[in-house]
């Protein structure tokens, strides 16, 4: 069982910036795919981001390509979610999950959330 704690979301002002963190309660070095979803009130729960542990390659929703950046510094660092150029479009709950899939971009395909960070973008 891993579990995974975000941090970093708040309230900002449209055009402003935040970053989201993600840790894990034990090493995921058995882990293929990290990723960022978020779901505002009244829709599903969308994807974001993911990194890949393995080769780091990085898929983005087209709605956040050139905005948000998720990186992560080794295996045993922490998530992030560099987000800049937010708009109120932006404001959700967003969750960190980790995947045993190689590519995984459906919430279906992951294993463990956490419980999520609140951002809100003011206009």
């Amino acid at each position: 069982q891993v579990q995974l704690v975000e941090s970093g979301g708040g309230l900002v002002q449209a055009g402003g910036s935040l970053r989201l963190s993600c840790t894990a309660s034990r090493s995921t070095y058995r882990i293929r795919t990290m990723g960022w979803f978020r779901q505002a009130p009244g829709n599903e729960r969308e994807f974001v981001a993911s990194i890949s542990r393995i080769t780091g390659r990085t898929y983005y929703a087209d709605f956040v390509k050139g905005r948000f950046t998720i990186a992560r510094d080794n295996a045993e660092s922490p998530l992030y979610l560099q987000m800049n150029s937010l708009n109120p479009e932006d404001t959700a709950v967003y969750y960190c999950a980790i995947s045993q899939a190689v590519v995984a971009t459906t919430p279906s395909a992951y294993d463990y959330w956490g419980q999520g960070t609140q951002v809100t973008v003011s206009s």
